[in-house]
């Protein structure tokens, strides 16, 4: 049996009869085109075409990336984990693959004497998946088989040589589960396990220093590199290859790769040659590169990337490009606000589910320097002008590209928080500085998928910086209208002319010292006395507003 590194997860296995692709994410752009290689691959995913058997061990993009499947005969059988849910199977379907789910921990004959036996990363033990996520179980069909964690692993066999691909399986979410392997099966020839992180932190946070940032990379890669040690203390295999989580960040990123908890693969192949059993043999390999199980030849021993000349790729062609998101429009104010009475909806079904409650309030920037105000008690939501993190005990900010944010709205059929927050697109500046894993669970629902949304034009602001201005309700004005003056545009509230030079209506931007300035989401009229904006101009004379809020704020309610 050959093992030969791919890039990242993606592996090769097979012996004389039989080969099968784990992972193969083969491509740059993963997670809205932040996810890159280097250095850059020299194969397609085309050259793939003559497997046998493509292994994908979950949903993330880095595993399973759909423009490398898209390149790919799709007369490949797919073999996935016999999820509780068929997400991973439905997606891998509509790019035209035959999907076979398989049970957890039951080998499978693939022909030739190679088999496969996938098991979830969690056991199938719903209790194992809340303690790690911090969240209480809420499936009514626990007593069924199905995993309810995100990962799986593989043990693929010939009769002779046994390998086990943990990919990203966490540890000790997953030691059920790999002690279960070793009972089985014995001697483990081959280990592919993960060993750095594949996550946003710390360079994602933005109210970290660099001394801080650098300082949490290195804590996070020990910590990752000694997580992996617990495998192979439990495996004890002849050989070990480190692997998985290995990427660059692209476009405006680019500049946080020193900050990736991502080392550089020699350091990481010295600091297990260091600690890990003596009896265990690391194996690093180049991309393309293969080791053989019965001798442990490889093809080529391994070679460290030049670190300056990938600097000057990062640099010189990946900071270059552009995300997917940043050909859309970027939206206005009242898009934005229209999905969030029924995001909101969708997050408090998903906290009561898991029951999550915390008093850290969530604030989500939109553009006309209006904020999402967001509670995770059940307290509901509100829109602040010019938010300021002081006023909040205890609070996390996330900033988001407003164009990412629409599609997040939108829901999954256009991008997945959790894809976003991998992904480096989300900023993320909390305080007290406390990871909640409860509270990024329930924001993977604050989405408004399942609904039909219409564009807003006015929603009520409180405005932190005008003394006597009422902090607002989440949800709209009743659409009422005062009576105008003359006919000319009012404040739908209040009844006051909505004359831009008066001392009570501006437009409202931080940036501009008349409070003046159209911001990139379009104009914003702010009413000071009432805390009502007033959209994109869509304000009507007469006092009329466009839209009908009464049914928005009771369909919110």
């Amino acid at each position: 049996m050959d093992v030969t590194y791919l890039e990242s997860a993606a592996v090769l296995v097979e012996d004389e009869h039989t080969k099968i692709l784990c992972d193969p994410w083969l491509v740059d752009g993963a997670y809205y085109g932040s996810w890159a290689h280097y250095p850059d691959p020299d194969f397609e995913p085309e050259d793939f075409d003559d497997v046998d058997y493509i292994y994908i061990s979950h949903i993330h993009p880095d595993h399973f990336d759909p423009a490398t499947l898209e390149r790919m005969d799709s007369d490949i059988p797919v073999l996935v984990h016999d999820y509780r849910w068929d997400y991973l199977t439905n997606a891998i379907e509509d790019l035209g693959f035959e999907v076979t789910e398989l049970p957890h921990g039951e080998r499978t004959h693939l022909g030739d004497g190679m088999h496969i036996n996938v098991l979830a990363a969690d056991g199938c033990d719903p209790e194992l998946c809340g303690n790690f996520f911090g969240c209480s179980w809420y499936d009514e069909k626990a007593d069924e088989t199905g995993s309810t964690q995100v990962d799986s692993m593989a043990v693929i066999d010939n009769g002779e040589f046994t390998l086990v691909n943990t990919n990203d399986c966490p540890y000790p979410i997953a030691e059920s589960s790999c002690r279960k392997i070793k009972r089985d099966y014995g001697d483990i020839d081959m280990l592919c396990h993960q060993y750095s992180a594949a996550q946003f932190y710390p360079q994602a946070v933005t109210n970290y220093d660099h001394e801080e940032k650098i300082r949490e990379r290195d804590r996070v890669i020990r910590e990752k590199h000694e997580l992996a040690l617990n495998f192979l203390h439990l495996f004890e295999p002849d050989y070990y290859m480190p692997f998985a989580g290995e990427y660059v960040l692209a476009g405006d990123l680019a500049h946080l790769n020193e900050y990736t908890a991502n080392p550089p693969r020699e350091k990481a192949k010295a600091f297990f040659e260091a600690h890990a059993p003596d009896d265990s043999e690391c194996v690093f390999l180049n991309s393309g590169e293969h080791v053989s199980l019965a001798s442990g030849e490889k093809s080529a021993e391994f070679e460290p990337v030049d670190q300056q000349a990938k600097r000057e790729y990062i640099e010189e062609v990946l900071a270059e490009r552009e995300f997917d998101y940043e050909a859309d429009p970027v939206p206005t104010l009242g898009e934005l606000l229209s999905y969030v009475p029924y995001a909101y909806r969708n997050l408090e079904d998903k906290r009561e589910q898991i029951g999550f409650t915390s008093d850290t309030t969530v604030l989500l920037p939109l553009v006309g320097d209006v904020c999402l105000e967001l509670s995770m008690d059940g307290g509901g939501y509100r829109f602040v002008a010019d938010a300021d993190t002081d006023d909040y005990d205890g609070w996390v900010k996330l900033d988001v590209d407003p164009r990412l944010l629409k599609r997040l709205f939108e829901g999954p059929h256009s991008a997945y928080w959790a894809d976003a927050k991998i992904g480096s697109h989300v900023g993320i500046s909390k305080e007290p500085d406390v990871y909640e894993r409860g509270l990024y669970n329930c924001l993977g629902s604050f989405h408004a998928h399942g609904y039909d949304v219409e564009p807003a034009d006015s929603i009520r602001v409180r405005d932190g910086h005008e003394s006597g201005t009422e902090a607002a309700d989440a949800t709209p004005g009743d659409g009422t209208s005062a009576a105008s003056d003359g006919g000319s545009a009012t404040c739908a509230d209040c009844g006051a002319s909505l004359n831009i030079d008066s001392d009570r209506h501006v437009r409202h931007s931080r940036s501009d010292a008349d409070g003046r300035t159209a911001n990139d989401g379009g104009a914003v009229v702010f009413c000071i006395d009432c805390g009502v904006a007033k959209l994109n101009d869509d304000v009507a004379p007469g006092g009329e507003v466009a839209g009908d809020w009464a049914s928005d704020r009771e369909a919110a309610e």
